[in-house]
């Protein structure tokens, strides 16, 4: 059908498609046109069938016109598209899109062009000797207490205290409080009743922890407190208000015994304390591994990014996006873009600026992928069943599941493949960390790596 084709590369993985199409392919496909609408259209005076075109030229030309040039656009794009490079073939949810107005005429060649986004080219530097700063970081004795103190709170009882007691920080408080306005009338919305907490947390709105220290059962007080004009609340910021609080329970935490009691309590597998101890500092130190081994990773990544060239192309992005917002929907429960917008509009957003607030993070996880995708390939990584088996073996080991319920998941979910990539992408992985240069980083507590990296 096409007399000639040209593809022109553009900004931002984007090109331009320009056809020819004879003049006398038009009227071919034209006058086939004629004979459908012939056989289908209905006209006073007229057998079904036998319309003349010169009378269906007349009462339908514009339109007519316009369907041929629809369909000659539809079937030169196809042809020129046919044996075309796949580099030059537009990516799945990129639609054509004609350029400018054609100007379409039966008695002379047909020329337009069209634009559509292509798969990026992707350019990866040297990516050996990538700079990796290892923080030094050691689980201390400092670290396995707190985690056992932590099992001991998960494990408290929680008692009444006796009625003479005097609340104290770290007792569990039940209060009753509400507001008063300058004529010491309750303030209409700020009523509220049986509002647990543990004193010294600040877990309360109007953080009265320290005012209610001291208090006993069932004694009531006002309290007048100011809130600095940076304060958390925006209702309260820079404000005093006069509360009326009453204190109706108080209860204290009993904390377990550190003893092999404890050890059992929390799990059959221990018998004694140092059972416990010795599995609290196993576990730590995969922690402390694993985000030693995360951070690694995300230096390399930062690494390939700088030596990576990758031109995204709109739709690309604007694919990533939508496939956040559904994300987003499907955690929040939400199945109409309206219920989106209304539950955006209390946090002071917008679909559209919640949308421009991802796109930087969206084009990083992209050029990431693809770099990576490319890396994978060119290294020709491979995943055999033994690897696959292994993995699941070491997730079983790790849950509650057995091998064969882990892979039964993975096979529910139609997740087999995408394990495979990833068993290939830990493999390239761990070749560039081979390959990258690693040198000591600050020293830094386990809490504080923790915290820095979240």
């Amino acid at each position: 059908m096409i007399a000639s084709k040209n593809i022109e590369k553009l900004e931002h993985s984007m090109v331009k498609l320009s056809v020819t199409v004879p003049c006398a392919e038009s009227r071919k496909e034209y006058d086939a046109l004629l004979r459908e609408y012939s056989k289908s259209v209905r006209i006073d005076g007229f057998r079904s069938g036998h319309v003349p075109a010169s009378v269906l030229e007349r009462k339908f030309g514009d339109s007519l016109r316009l369907d041929a040039m629809g369909r000659i656009l539809e079937k030169a794009v196809e042809e020129a598209l046919k044996d075309a490079d796949p580099k030059e073939q537009p990516l799945g949810y990129s639609t054509p899109s004609l350029e400018g107005e054609p100007d379409f005429a039966l008695d002379k060649d047909f020329s337009f062009a069209v634009k559509y986004d292509v798969f990026p080219a992707i350019e990866v530097g040297d990516w050996k000797g990538i700079e990796v700063a290892k923080p030094q970081c050691e689980i201390g004795p400092e670290d396995e207490a707190r985690e056992l103190e932590d099992i001991r709170e998960r494990n408290a009882v929680v008692v009444e205290r006796e009625a003479a007691a005097k609340a104290a920080k770290g007792d569990i408080a039940t209060v009753n409080f509400h507001e008063l306005d300058v004529d010491g009338q309750t303030v209409a919305g700020t009523e509220r009743e049986d509002f647990t907490f543990e004193i010294g947390t600040g877990y309360n709105a109007y953080k009265i922890d320290d005012e209610i220290v001291g208090m006993k059962r069932d004694e009531e007080k006002t309290v007048e407190k100011s809130y600095p004009a940076d304060f958390e609340s925006s209702e309260l910021a820079g404000k005093t208000v006069k509360l009326v609080v009453k204190l109706t329970k108080i209860k204290e935490k009993k904390l377990p015994a550190l003893d092999d009691e404890l050890a059992q309590d929390v799990s059959e597998k221990y018998k004694t304390l140092a059972d416990l101890k010795a599995d609290i500092r196993a576990q730590l130190e995969k922690r402390l591994a694993d985000k030693l081994k995360s951070l690694e990773e995300k230096a390399i990544v930062e690494g390939l990014l700088a030596r990576s060239k990758v031109e995204l192309p709109e739709s690309m992005v604007a694919a990533e996006l939508a496939m956040r917002l559904e994300n987003l929907k499907r955690q929040m429960g939400i199945d109409t873009e309206d219920k989106l917008e209304r539950i955006l509009a209390y946090s002071g957003k917008t679909r559209e600026a919640l949308v421009e607030e991802w796109k930087p993070s969206a084009e990083r996880a992209i050029t990431t992928r693809l770099a990576l995708e490319r890396l994978a390939e060119d290294g020709k990584y491979e995943c055999s069943e033994a690897e696959l088996e292994a993995e699941f073996s070491r997730q079983a080991a790790e849950s509650s599941l057995s091998v064969d319920e882990v892979k039964a998941e993975y096979e529910k979910r139609g997740s087999m493949d995408y394990l495979r990539d990833r068993i290939k992408e830990d493999k390239l992985m761990a070749d560039l960390l081979a390959a990258a240069k690693l040198k000591k980083g600050d020293k830094v507590s386990f809490v504080d790596l923790l915290k820095d990296s979240e």
